[in-house]
């Protein structure tokens, strides 16, 4: 601890205030435990005893005042090591551990290896303690051995190499590792591992994991994530675990399930592990998020979340505003060439047996030389045929100034160097690119981009080139996607022509005429032409020259890609202009032989070499093999990539290795470029024996600010940079602040470097309006006035002029991610993350970082190639461990970390990763992961604070009192009147005479059945009697067949054959919570309820009376039965809701009679009529419609079962054409199956079906309507005469099964849009369609005749005005009598059937519906010809989530879910301890299932607000839903405790 050894006595008493306040801040989580210590150990630094600091900084780093000399202060520059003084990881002597040479040991510097492998030896036994993701062992195949890329070509990114960290990683990494609050809850940790180990292999059932830890977890309380405190639940979750997740309303506690035992205090199964990883995640974030509670947005923000206010404490520049740096001057050569092309001309008169070029074949041997004067001749031979023999000579292809594509593979320089030499000959504008490998090549679509801007109509390639690009079957080249037309011309010498005697090439003096255009991608991707004047061309190559001090016949090996960047500069245009012979090492070669390049320097005496970090740590990986190569020729090592700040690692210890092979300290020269501005700065050879320069040790947190300062406190978080050398000959340099107006920056301010230079860029070609931004720019002062005239151009480099004017790099635009308005640099957490561990998990050159923009602020994201043997395990506690290090030194969250399959990233052509590509595949889902971590817990910090619900302080008077003042209507609604009813039971109807014969029939049967239960069943007026049919007719007898006898039917949908162990369970439950006394059923179902299958599942002995109805005694019963009063009971009404309670209802006679008579004047139902039915007949308005609302009504029904649509899927619509049908009663789960089964250009025309008959088609639901699929239904059956006015809903519920039913006259159902900020606060305001967060609803249908409803406050229960949301309750004489329950809970009784308004009607008695609603006064007037009050259902209450304070309804996170991703058919949301629990079915392959894991996360947070606690990924038609197609979110939701899901894939976010 920071307080050993002081005295506390003598500790001043403020001070001892402030650690009081320090304690308090951490008992309350105002603080973190990092933050506490840090505080802590500052207030007693000055007490602390004196000992001597460790630094951690390189042997050869030196610190530097960043604001240099300029700035007044005294430069504390320590005294530079000695150019001979042994390099950084020679104090490793002996003890470096290398494994044998395998390769991706050659992407990793020394000196921090070792430190950052201690640190993480301490830990190697501890595992982490967050939840592992789930995972089917079938979901990933891990690609076969041929398939992966062997270890040597593992890391062959043009930048990896470059990306080192420094030994500073290993403190904090022991530091946060080993300090277990840091990371989470330690006392989780011991059954962790064994959980996350066995998580992927065990199935239901098999606990393997020792029951004591389990216990130790579950019973551990789960915290309350919305709130610091967590909260204990008062009482046992009433929800048991019945087979079909059921519960009968009134069974009393503790009698109902012996399993109840098995569970928690939080009623979860003990053997659930998916609740243990719940729990463990609940732990993790225990820990207080990084920014207080004031930083939080407020939620009565306006459209737009506002950005939390910045840290007082942050940073700020001070110096002064910084003077423009001037490079020296271009000197003036008496001798220098008028034109590239005339340098050409002259060495191939004069030096023609010069060589100028050589290449090496791929084992690393020289394969031919080019001489000037070989390049000339074929050049001009190149240059005649283009301008002469590409057309007829009226007509030519090409023109001077045309552009020209130059399609060369880099094996082949010297055909490139001919192309390029004789395009410059013809004055046409070569563009090289790179050669397509296929169709769908990463950077073929955007090069298709720059051809388009550009005007490119031609390509030159080599023979062996296009015979190996992509054809078509019939030989052609393909057209490559997103390219223009192309015409291929091959540039072999064999198809050249030799010019004419007297054709000579124009060469003019070097004008601002275009020379070439070099590509360049940006940070989005799109691939932009850089244009490189004449002049430009000429001058680059003179400053460069002059920096380099190149001499005429100089060697110079050039291991970069010869058609662009410093490949291009140095290694093609200034070593012709100097006649240098130039070695090209090309990539292919320098895979096959890491060594090949160092070699050529000590073969050929080579002076200059052109290379990358990447190339410096080849060669020290195989320098064992070549002891004798000696590196004392060179004069000049330039480090093409020396500007990136990780480059500083790279060249200390390749000069460790090799300065005793005779590589002299002061020939490192690191060089900083961009496309726009070519050279920047590069580094001038040193004279033997000179001071070295020195480094600059900065602040990471500084940097993040964009303010330098120097690293003297935190080690850790330390970046060391070289300085890229002094700014190019002739040049003059700014430093400009990189967003908004160019304003010069501060002397301790990082900005982006911009340049004025004859030698750089002109202009994005063909894009004059980006150019503008970039190659024009004026820099202002802090007062916004320009300081001059002359434009600059803008580098993409972000750095800052050190003493001394040395140019300091830190970072490139591009690579920039900000963050919490905090800027970090791509390479800086990719160096992190590959310091993390001996990376066994990923490729060490294969990690892509870049960031998207999620709920107003960027998050970061990296993903990484694993290796095919790395383990689930071992993944998962590498990443864990990066999200920790990247925490710890960047102060910074990760939002995701993805792990993708071997050679799966797209790449460029040099084989780095394509980072726009890789972030383009991640947004849209075509990624791919294997494994993924997401972390929006920690890093999503601008929520919206959590609402806090304020105590009802008003009364419900006082409420309707405000309305009533502000004008709002009071929120009730009430159908027209129902007129007389004739006290007469249902009993008597079918006897009526104006029944048909068909009715008569059915009278008759019934009479049978009658006879048969007074002879067989034994039973009393007034029983209880199950029917078990199928949709059908007997089902229709049976039920009056039962009224006739005086006994109660209870219709229940029979078993599914095929599936009994799910369906059979809920028949046995109906049958003992109705105490039923009989089941009528047929033959065939008889046999399967006492079968053996059945018995499987139930107890099949001590099933009641069954008596079949196939075969009926003759008899008529003596005499019918006649209720007493109207009131009696006629039948029980029993359906599982969507929330898995098992409720059944009493109808009475005179209930039924009203609700009949009620629809029958709504629909204007006569005798006359033919309707429709396609409903499951067993509960709600199916029941009604199907076996009650015909015989009342007298008019034909035409029964469709919807399972016969299964097999038919025409039968419903042909049925509705065939009979010219009016009026059809459908639901939803049917509507759905025509609209996916059935397309109307399809099998309905062949049919001839014409729906231009229907009236009105109504959907019966207790829901919100579904207004997306009836909107498709009407679009897609428009075509075949369906109005789009004929769709509309209907809504009842358990206590009123019929509230609203569109019917004839009514007005049409209106539509609103509603604001969804507003309703999570039960707040009700409309906006215009199309407004941002809108949802759209439908009205529910015209409230019945005798029908009232009002909207009441749930809690309160006062009555609302129409601008709330609330309870839906209505007064109606066909509600139900109440529950049938065994035990009669009257309080429930009371509560749901028979209560009153806390104030307004206190004596009128209302039932509570259970769904959330609100009423509308719309323009529309009723058939009484008052304006319409339309009723809006949104959604049931059971079923909201209360999160942050705010009610959310499932459906419209689901609905933003399945838009998510393609492959997403379905999906269901539901809240587990306070944690969104997202399911998605996967429709596409389950190698798809990771990637909805991110996208699941982004839309719920970006349109929701909501961090998504678990994304689950389960196979189609996993998700329950019952006949009326709802779905059933809590039986789901107990299947996933129970971990019977069976998902695909599981994630924790973190």
């Amino acid at each position: 601890m920071a307080d050993r050894g002081v005295d506390f006595s003598g500790i001043p008493k403020e001070v001892r205030d402030h650690l009081a306040e320090l304690e308090l801040e951490l008992s309350e989580g105002d603080i973190t435990q990092k933050g506490y210590e840090k505080k802590r150990a500052k207030l007693l630094g000055p007490f602390l005893p004196q000992i001597t600091s460790v630094v951690l900084a390189l042997p050869d780093i030196q610190q530097q005042a960043s604001s240099g000399p300029s700035s007044g202060e005294p430069s504390r520059d320590c005294s530079p090591a000695s150019p001979e003084a042994p390099g950084p990881s020679s104090s490793s002597g002996g003890r470096r551990n290398r494994s044998g040479g395998t390769r991706d040991d050659r992407y990793r510097s020394d000196i921090h290896t070792e430190a950052v492998q201690a640190a993480l030896a301490k830990h190697k036994e501890e595992k982490m303690a967050l939840p592992m993701p789930t995972k089917r062992r079938s979901a990933f195949v891990q690609s076969p051995a041929e398939d992966c890329t062997p270890p040597d070509t593992s890391s062959a990114s043009e930048d990896e190499g470059s990306l080192r960290r420094q030994a500073a990683l290993s403190a904090v990494l022991v530091q946060s590792l080993q300090s277990p609050d840091y990371w989470i809850n330690r006392s989780v940790q011991s059954s962790s591992s064994t959980s996350s180990s066995t998580s992927s292999t065990l199935s239901h059932g098999e606990n393997k994991t020792p029951t004591s830890a389990l216990a130790d977890i579950l019973n551990s309380v789960p915290p309350d994530v919305t709130s610091s405190t967590p909260e204990r639940r008062s009482r046992v979750d009433s929800r048991v675990d019945l087979p079909p997740n059921a519960m009968p309303r009134g069974m009393p506690r503790g009698q109902s399930r012996t399993s109840m035992l098995d569970t928690t205090a939080d009623g979860v199964p003990v053997n659930s592990r998916v609740s243990t990883k719940i729990q463990q995640l609940l732990n993790t974030l225990k820990r207080p998020k990084r920014p207080p509670l004031s930083d939080f947005f407020l939620d009565d923000s306006e459209e737009i979340v506002e950005v939390p206010q910045p840290d007082p404490n942050t940073p700020r520049p001070e110096g002064r505003q910084i003077i423009p740096v001037k490079g020296e001057p271009l000197g003036v050569v008496s001798n220098w060439p008028p034109a590239l092309q005339a340098a050409l001309a002259r060495w191939g008169a004069s030096q023609a047996k010069s060589p100028a070029l050589t290449t090496l074949d791929v084992t690393g041997k020289p394969l031919y030389t080019l001489t000037y004067g070989k390049l000339w001749s074929r050049s001009l031979k190149l240059a005649y045929t283009l301008l002469n023999k590409l057309g007829t000579k009226n007509e030519p292809v090409l023109r001077p100034g045309d552009r020209v594509a130059l399609v060369y593979p880099n094996t082949d320089p010297a055909m490139f160097w001919v192309a390029f030499y004789g395009c410059l000959l013809a004055e046409v504008i070569p563009v090289p690119i790179e050669v397509p490998l296929s169709r769908q090549d990463a950077g073929s679509l955007q090069i298709g981009f720059l051809l388009g801007s550009c005007g490119v109509g031609l390509a030159l390639t080599s023979e062996i080139c296009l015979k190996g690009l992509p054809k078509t079957p019939q030989g052609e080249i393909m057209q490559f996607k997103g390219w223009p037309r192309m015409k291929w011309v091959v540039t072999d010498t064999k198809y050249l022509t030799k010019p004419s005697k007297d054709w000579q090439p124009h060469i003019p003096t070097a004008n601002t005429d275009t020379a070439y255009i070099e590509y360049k991608a940006s940070k989005e991707g799109t691939v932009m032409g850089v244009a490189v004047s004449k002049i430009a061309l000429l001058t680059h190559c003179q400053a460069l020259t002059q920096a380099c001090n190149y001499c005429e016949g100089e060697t110079l090996v050039n291991v970069l890609d010869c058609k662009k960047d410093m490949g291009l500069w140095h290694g093609v245009l200034t070593s012709v202009m100097n006649r240098i012979h130039t070695i090209t090492v090309p990539y292919a070669v320098m895979k096959a032989c890491p060594m090949s390049w160092v070699q050529r320097v000590h073969i050929h005496k080579a002076r200059v070499a052109v290379v990358k970090c990447r190339d410096l740590h080849w060669a020290m990986m195989a320098h064992r093999d070549q002891r004798d190569t000696n590196l004392s020729s060179i004069r000049m090592l330039i480090v093409a990539d020396g500007a990136n700040p990780w480059s500083v690692s790279s060249c200390d210890a390749f000069l460790n290795v090799f300065q005793s092979h005779g590589l002299k300290p002061e020939v490192i020269c690191p060089c900083a470029s961009s496309p726009e501005a070519l050279t920047v700065a590069i580094r001038r050879p040193g004279a033997r024996g000179t001071a070295l320069p020195a480094r600059a040790i900065l602040s990471m947190g500084g940097l993040s600010h964009g303010v330098i300062r120097v690293n003297t406190e935190d080690k850790n978080s330390a970046l060391t940079v070289q300085d890229v050398g002094h700014v190019m000959p002739g040049a003059l340099m700014c430093i400009v602040k990189p967003d908004g107006p160019p304003q010069l920056c501060k002397t301790d301010e990082i900005g982006e470097i911009v340049l004025n230079s004859r030698a750089g860029g002109t202009l994005y070609y063909g894009l004059p309006g980006v150019t503008k931004n970039t190659f024009e720019v004026i820099p202002v002062n802090q007062a916004g006035a320009p300081i001059g005239d002359i434009p600059f151009t803008r580098t993409g480099l972000l750095g800052f002029v050190g003493p001394g004017s040395l140019v300091f790099v830190v970072g490139k635009n591009e690579g920039l991610l900000t963050v919490s308005g905090r800027r970090h640099n791509a390479d800086d957490l990719v160096a992190t993350a590959l310091a993390v561990e001996p990376v066994k998990t990923v490729y060490r050159g294969r990690i892509a970082v870049f960031s998207v923009t999620v709920f107003y602020d960027e998050r970061i994201v990296i993903v990484a190639e694993q290796r095919p043997d790395a383990s689930e395990e071992d993944s998962f506690q590498w990443m864990s461990r990066v999200l920790q290090a990247i925490d710890s030194i960047h102060q910074v969250g990760l939002y995701c970390l993805a792990l993708v399959p071997a050679n799966t990233l797209p790449k460029t052509p040099l084989g780095g990763i394509h980072i726009s590509e890789t972030k383009q595949n991640f947004l849209e889902g075509n990624l791919h992961p294997c494994n993924i971590l997401l972390c929006p817990h920690t890093c999503v910090t601008n929520l919206p604070k959590p609402r806090q619900k304020q105590p009802v302080g008003v009364g419900p008077a006082s409420i309707m009192v405000g309305n009533l003042v502000a004008g709002n209507r009071m929120s009730q609604a009430a159908g027209r009147e129902l007129g007389v009813v004739e006290e007469e039971g249902l009993v008597r109807k079918p006897a009526r005479s104006v029944c048909t014969a068909t009715c008569v029939q059915l009278h008759k049967r019934a009479e049978k059945i009658t006879s048969a239960l007074m002879e067989r069943g034994g039973l009393n007026t007034g029983d209880n009697v199950v029917l078990l049919y199928p949709p059908g007719i007997d089902l229709i007898a049976a039920f009056y067949g039962c009224l006739y006898a005086g006994l109660i039917p209870v219709t229940v949908r029979p078993p599914h054959p095929q599936n009994l162990a799910a369906t059979l369970p809920t028949v046995r439950m109906i049958i003992d919570v109705s105490k039923a006394a009989c089941i009528l059923t047929t033959q065939p179902l008889m046999r399967i309820l006492r079968s053996r299958e059945a018995a499987a599942s139930v107890n099949v002995k001590t099933w009641p009376t069954i008596i079949d109805t196939d075969d009926l005694p003759r008899r008529r019963p003596p005499q019918l039965y006649k209720p007493p009063t109207a009131e009696m009971l006629a039948y029980l009404d029993f359906s599982v809701s969507t929330t898995g309670m098992l409720t059944g209802v009493k109808m009475s006679h005179s209930a039924v009679s009203t609700l009949c008579r009620s629809i029958k004047l709504q629909c204007e139902l006569y005798s006359s009529r033919q309707i429709a039915i396609c409903l499951d007949p067993y509960c709600g308005l199916g029941f009604v419609q199907w076996c009650l609302s015909s015989v009342y009504s007298g008019h034909q029904s035409i029964l469709i079962p919807p399972m016969e649509l299964e097999l038919s899927l025409p039968l419903w619509l042909s049925t509705l054409s065939q009979y010219k049908i009016r009026d059809t009663f459908c639901s939803y789960s049917v509507m759905e199956l025509c609209t996916k089964g059935l397309e109307a250009g399809g099998k309905c025309n062949a049919r001839g079906v014409n729906l231009s008959c229907v009236r009105s088609c109504v959907v019966i639901a207790e829901e919100r309507p579904r207004l997306a699929l009836t909107q498709s239904f009407s679009k897609l059956f428009k075509d075949l005469g369906l109005s789009p006015r004929a769709v509309s809903t209907a809504f009842g519920s358990r206590v009123n099964l019929a509230i609203c039913l569109q019917g004839t006259a009514g007005p049409d159902p209106s539509t609103v849009y509603v604001d969804m900020k507003s309703l999570r606060h039960d707040r009700v305001r409309l906006v215009e369609r199309g407004a941002p967060q809108s949802l759209s609803l439908m009205e529910s249908g015209t409230i019945l005749p005798g029908v009232k409803v009002i909207i009441v406050n749930p809690e309160t229960r006062g009555p609302l005005g129409d601008s709330h949301l609330g309870e839906i309750w209505v007064q109606s004489p066909h509600s139900s009598s109440g529950y049938y329950t065994i035990y009669g809970e009257e309080s429930l009784q009371a509560d749901h059937f028979n209560t009153r308004l806390s104030f307004g009607e206190p004596h009128t008695l209302w039932a509570r519906t259970g769904y959330l609603g609100f009423v509308k006064r719309t323009e529309l007037l009723g058939s009484t010809g008052d304006r319409h009050d339309a009723l809006f259902v949104v959604g049931q209450l059971d079923e909201t989530l209360e999160l942050r304070g705010l009610r959310y309804h499932p459906i419209d996170i689901e609905t933003s879910v399945s838009r998510a991703h393609r492959s997403i058919a379905e999906s269901a949301v539901f809240t587990w301890t306070n944690l969104l629990v997202v399911v998605a079915e996967l429709a596409g392959s389950e190698q798809e299932a990771l990637d909805l894991v991110p996208l699941v996360t982004n839309v719920v947070l970006e349109e929701h607000h909501l961090i998504v606690g678990v994304v689950v990924v389960v196979d189609p038609g996993v998700i329950p839903i019952n006949s009326r197609g709802e779905k059933q979110r809590m039986h789901l939701r107990d299947s996933f405790l129970a971990d019977q899901l069976d998902p695909i894939y599981v994630a924790y976010n973190m």
